[in-house]
């Protein structure tokens, strides 16, 4: 899928199957030991990770024939809780939908921008999938690293909803076969003033960004082009 050297690293990127699986499970325990609140992570069960598997949908780095980090999308249910619904996706089209799920990088590894690394092969190898035209992912407001991903990785906001008992989150979305472009018009809303954005959304606007004004972070938001 790709080799070569990514900061300073020499790495083999590949699809990863069944036999990879306890390498698989040995990263996620080791980013589990090294977290301080371990129960804010969303650990993958042995059956989780086997349908990703069965379905191609994640992949790994391998440095020196060990894995050092793996990233993935999923197939998601068409259930109440579907992503397309709350961008109004067309209900027909909901199985075309595929979402950003689990990133892993070892702890020996970070700072090496790996899952940035991943995340676009992902997004690149996904492109060229005629199953699919979108994916969507879930962000927790002030979710900074995560949130910041998203962007990098060309995902806009769609969308901000309780979710998951009543939690607030963003709604990302990216087309796979077509480029969206905004306008250039932005407004920058506080990350914390949910209902105007929530405002802006169903008005047509996108989020497009966030930038840190002094100790404040904002969302910015634009109509498409």
């Amino acid at each position: 899928m790709w080799t070569g050297v990514w900061s300073g690293l020499t790495l083999h990127v590949r699809h990863l199957t069944e036999q990879d699986l306890p390498a698989i499970e040995s990263v996620q325990r080791a980013v589990i030991a090294e977290l301080a609140e371990a129960t804010h992570y969303q650990a993958l069960t042995t059956d989780e990770f086997q349908t990703l598997l069965e379905d191609r949908t994640i992949i790994g780095a391998f440095r020196d024939e060990e894995l050092i980090a793996f990233r993935a999308l999923l197939i998601p249910p068409i259930d109440e809780e579907h992503l397309g619904r709350d961008i109004g996706y067309p209900e027909q089209s909901l199985e075309r939908i595929i979402y950003q799920e689990v990133t892993n990088v070892h702890p020996s590894f970070r700072g090496y921008r790996l899952q940035q690394h991943l995340g676009r092969l992902l997004m690149e190898a996904f492109s060229q999938d005629v199953r699919f035209d979108l994916v969507c992912a879930t962000v927790a407001p002030f979710n900074i690293p995560s949130l910041k991903d998203k962007f990098a990785l060309g995902l806009r906001i769609g969308a901000l909803k309780p979710k998951y008992g009543g939690k607030w989150r963003y709604i990302f979305m990216k087309e796979l076969h077509t480029d969206w472009q905004g306008d250039g018009f932005v407004t920058s809303v506080e990350m914390a003033d949910t209902a105007r954005q929530v405002r802006l959304l169903l008005d047509g606007w996108f989020g497009t960004g966030i930038r840190q004004q002094d100790e404040t972070w904002y969302v910015d938001y634009e109509k498409q082009a």
